[in-house]
């Protein structure tokens, strides 16, 4: 099984990844480091992406969605997977996938990204992942208010893992 979780930036996709991998003992993979340089520039200078800015990003996804699954190997996987269109890019091919939505109000994960200093998404820009966003009816939903662990234990016991 590789889980995809998904949602806007600073929706903690990145800490209850690593966490949850690290009880599974799985490998993670942060969506992040699937983008070209291009992209990273654009987002660093506040430009938010558009769809043929994304199309190689979800296709490197996709392939290595693919290919563990293939290898028979489990994984988890971080990915915005904003629009419906993008998680069925991810999904095509891919059964053995599963989508959790870490969700959040923008008031609460746009404090999130404040605190957050380095990172290459700018506070300012989580008004068009919210825009784009289209919350999904095919995944589990984790509210992101909870602790971490208390996130990752209920992935876990909803996914039976």
């Amino acid at each position: 099984m590789v889980i995809i979780l998904m949602g806007v930036s600073g929706s903690g996709k990145t800490t209850v990844g690593q966490l949850l991998a690290r009880e599974l003992d799985w490998p993670f993979y942060d969506a992040d480091e699937f983008h070209p340089p291009a992209n990273i520039a654009k987002m660093a200078q506040g430009q938010p992406l558009n769809d043929d800015d994304r199309a190689p990003w979800l296709a490197a996804l996709h392939r290595q969605i693919h290919r563990l699954l293939a290898e028979q190997q489990s994984a988890v996987v971080t990915c915005s997977a904003l629009r419906q269109t993008y998680r069925e890019q991810l999904l095509r091919d891919n059964p053995g996938a599963r989508l959790v939505y870490l969700k959040g109000e923008a008031g609460t994960i746009a404090r999130r990204m404040a605190e957050r200093p380095g990172h290459f998404m700018k506070p300012e820009m989580l008004a068009s992942q919210f825009a784009t966003l289209e919350a999904p009816r095919d995944a589990l939903a984790v509210e992101v208010t909870q602790p971490p662990a208390v996130m990752v234990n209920l992935i876990k016991n909803e996914l039976k893992l």
